[in-house]
């Protein structure tokens, strides 16, 4: 574990730092803010494809996928150092695509080596030390991101991200785990396609999966409405100036850090269905107080979104793990996270939308209602066979 979140630290610094300059990048270069949101779009969008490109991951043994998937971005960076006017930035969008797809595949290919590699009742835990260790890199890097560009420009921060791909590529040869090669795959033609579908079967038959994932998928459309709605809550409730919007993201990114401290140890002791309930019923109920013109409520309702919104996906990426066949975690993982994060995407877009039409006072307390409605159906729901009693130890 100390080499896997080694690279989970190191490549997760080097992308949130890409990702923020990106934006930057090419709002300086042609002046157009609606390029310049593309570049997220960009990432995104391979999101889309998750059941195809997590195929992949079982085919082939991960450790070894990972490692490869590291040096070929490593070696594809440093082509944009080529961008340095308007327009050349067509090769800034083609390699934010192929960042995107990388990241669908190396998501899967972890998820799958965790799942392989460790007992089933460290899961939640190894989940939550992800998660931390993650979202611990998003306190710096942006900072860092910023900084280095205002000062040197695009290049040392293309040059850095390449550099922790290198060095995640290492920490991932460096790590001693016993993994069985995967069966022969078919060659014939379509025999790709029948593995996604029978990924995306596995984990629509699930009724442990199903529900799970439905509430992971709920809480981050909604999640996506509220940070739509976080210029607005600054500016309108709080008569702030825009950039306090970073203050507020900065506290919730705290909240995520504690959340996957106590993901694991809440996960040796209630099921996941209840930890994921538990973490909509907390994002639902700060997304309403963040309606409230206080500060002190803002600041607050920050941290425990940052709180409740982890706990609901690590409940639904351990249960994955748990409950997937072996040679299929990659294809369900990669259904799993399209599932759980294209509501996300489109949610910005909606919620761009609707805060423009209708007041964040009325806005954010019908979030609170929908999750927390969703989040008491969802606790109250009858457990399927064996759900409960894997979750403590006995499966």
């Amino acid at each position: 574990m100390r080499w896997y979140l080694t690279g989970v630290v190191v490549s997760g610094f080097g992308t949130t730092a890409m990702w923020l300059v990106s934006g930057i990048w090419v709002k300086s270069l042609t002046g157009s803010d609606g390029l310049a949101a593309l570049t997220a779009f960009a990432l995104w969008a391979p999101a889309l494809l998750g059941p195809l490109l997590g195929t992949l991951a079982d085919r082939v043994r991960r450790r070894p996928l990972l490692i490869a998937l590291d040096l070929a971005m490593a070696a594809v960076l440093p082509l944009l150092l080529w961008v340095t006017s308007a327009d050349r930035v067509w090769l800034l969008f083609a390699v934010l695509v192929l960042y995107g797809a990388q990241g669908a595949v190396h998501d899967a290919a972890e998820q799958a080596l965790l799942a392989t590699g460790l007992a089933k009742e460290r899961l939640g835990s190894a989940n939550g030390w992800r998660m931390t260790a993650g979202e611990s890199t998003k306190l710096i890097a942006p900072l860092a991101a910023a900084g280095l560009y205002a000062r040197y420009g695009s290049g040392p921060v293309v040059l850095l991200d390449a550099a922790t791909f290198v060095l995640a590529a290492a920490a991932f040869a460096a790590l001693r785990i016993r993994e069985e090669p995967p069966a022969r795959a078919a060659r014939e033609p379509g025999a790709w396609w029948r593995e996604t579908a029978e990924g995306v079967r596995l984990l629509a038959a699930s009724p442990v999966l199903r529900p799970l994932v439905g509430t992971g998928a709920l809480t981050m459309l909604l999640a996506g409405v509220n940070g739509a709605a976080v210029y607005a809550v600054v500016d309108r409730g709080l008569d702030r100036p825009a950039a306090y919007a970073g203050v507020l993201y900065a506290v919730q990114g705290a909240g995520s850090v504690l959340a996957g401290l106590t993901a694991g140890p809440l996960l040796r002791r209630v099921p996941e269905r209840l930890l994921a309930a538990g973490g909509l019923a907390l994002f639902a109920a700060a997304a309403g107080v963040r309606a409230l013109p206080s500060e002190a409520a803002a600041l607050t309702a920050s941290a425990v979104i940052g709180l409740g919104m982890p706990w609901v996906l690590v409940a639904a990426v351990t249960a994955v793990q748990r409950e997937a066949p072996a040679e299929a975690v990659g294809r369900v993982a990669a259904t799993a996270h399209t599932v759980l994060f294209v509501p996300n995407a489109a949610a910005l877009a909606l919620g761009a939308a609707l805060v423009t039409a209708v007041d964040v006072r009325v806005l954010l307390p019908v979030v609170a209602a929908a999750g927390l409605t969703w989040a008491a159906v969802a606790a109250a729901r009858t457990p399927a066979r064996g759900e409960d009693g894997a979750l403590t130890g006995s499966g």
